[in-house]
């Protein structure tokens, strides 16, 4: 079943959250843009995860967009992104968080924007096939990127990725699994959209039935 907010109070979650997301990673930005060139900057996940996810928040909290079939299909990639943040940061990166920015783009919104998915899923039926390709194309674009400019610049994002250090095994391996863990996240996110989507329909006739027997 899907969850209803009452009218007018989730969007300014959303809005704050969003905003919030947008901020961090301006701030960001320009607290590195001494040291680090604006290309380096939006070559990191994270970076561009949490973008993602203030737009989708954003969006979403718009009440002429919120219920457009797009605006589903981006918070869904955005619950997706940041799940993948999430995971890797915790899994591959150590997990430890020194700054304020760092709460925010790796705690904070990886858990915000997949919570707000699983809860408040998707009006439009989305085509789990479809959808589920067109979600995973930005992740696999990210990683053949990353290979290809880490192999040419010798600069990666990640040190799981640089094949010099570490080898090419190593770097498949890991490639694989954060891979494995899209594909496995990106399901269970239609998954429990499409089995929320089915409850409410199977609830809508008992609710209406209730209401006409308990009205005088």
């Amino acid at each position: 079943m899907r969850a209803r907010a009452p009218r007018g109070s989730l969007a300014p979650w959303r809005a704050g959250l969003g905003l919030l997301a947008l901020a961090t990673v301006s701030v960001s930005f320009a607290i590195q843009l001494p040291v680090l060139d604006p290309v380096s900057f939006f070559s990191y996940w994270t970076t561009l995860s949490n973008l993602a996810g203030g737009v989708a928040l954003l969006a979403g909290s718009v009440p002429g967009l919120r219920h457009r079939r797009w605006v589903d299909w981006l918070r869904g990639a955005a619950a997706l992104y940041l799940a993948i943040t999430g995971v890797v940061y915790a899994l591959l990166l150590g997990g430890g968080v020194g700054s304020l920015s760092g709460w925010v783009e790796h705690r904070i919104m990886p858990v915000a924007v997949p919570l707000d998915w699983l809860l408040f899923s998707a009006g439009h039926r989305l085509a789990t096939r479809r959808t589920m390709l067109s979600w995973l194309a930005f992740p696999i674009g990210y990683l053949a990127y990353t290979l290809f400019h880490g192999a040419v610049t010798s600069w990666y994002p990640y040190p799981f990725f640089d094949a010099a250090h570490r080898g090419y095994a190593v770097v498949t391996g890991y490639t694989i699994a954060i891979a494995g863990t899209a594909v496995a996240v990106a399901a269970l996110l239609l998954l429990w959209s499409g089995l929320r989507r089915r409850a409410s329909r199977l609830l809508r006739p008992a609710r209406a039935v209730t209401w006409v027997r308990e009205t005088p």
